[in-house]
């Protein structure tokens, strides 16, 4: 009696199996390396020199207000020296312990718009690498969704793309798979060759 029970079961499990490895066997499943497409881009490294120099720029700015904040470090540190001789009076180093305590106040502020600087142009420079780079994506991902499309791929998976324990995602695929070549000389049709 229990036979009879397995038997349709069995058979309706294995009918199953079967056809989950016919769609399978349709399946067309893609491969593409992300980071070399994002990499071989030519507008990102256009985008690069773009942050690059905007980094170089707030460097100089800040090196400069660093310049300036040194200088009146070391200003400070003369009216206290001055302040504390023994020879000078009392009028006069009251004097001199008055323009100093002016002088590190002036200081303190000087110190805080630098820090305010630094850390306005880092935010700012973040800020312009992570719209630069989300535009970029934004392209390369038309191009990759109409690869696609007229492919008729069902599945694509990015092989550079690791797994929380920083293993490859992807094990193994055949190079037939594989599409990166295709996007990459698409996205670069019509740019300029790079100069070496």
């Amino acid at each position: 009696m229990k036979l009879n029970r397995i038997a349709p079961l069995l058979a309706i499990t294995v009918g199953g199996f079967s056809l989950v490895s016919s769609a399978q066997a349709d399946m067309k499943v893609g491969t593409i390396d992300m980071k070399l497409v994002f990499d071989s881009y030519s507008k990102t490294k256009e985008a690069e020199g773009k942050i690059n120099e905007a980094r170089e720029q707030a460097k100089k700015e800040l090196d400069d207000r660093l310049g300036a904040f040194n200088k009146a470090q070391e200003e400070a540190r003369k009216l206290n020296e001055e302040a504390n001789k023994p020879e000078l009076a009392e009028k006069a180093k009251a004097e001199k312990a008055k323009v100093l305590n002016e002088k590190l106040q002036a200081l303190g502020t000087l110190q805080r718009e630098v820090q305010e600087f630094q850390q306005t142009r880092e935010r700012q420079l973040s800020e312009q690498s992570v719209r630069s780079r989300n535009a970029l994506l934004e392209d390369i991902n038309k191009v990759i969704a109409d690869k696609i499309k007229g492919s008729g791929y069902d599945l694509v998976i990015d092989k550079s793309g690791q797994s929380l324990n920083a293993v490859g995602i992807l094990v193994y695929s055949r190079d037939s798979f594989d599409f990166t070549a295709d996007i990459i000389a698409e996205i670069n049709k019509g740019s300029k060759p790079s100069k070496k």
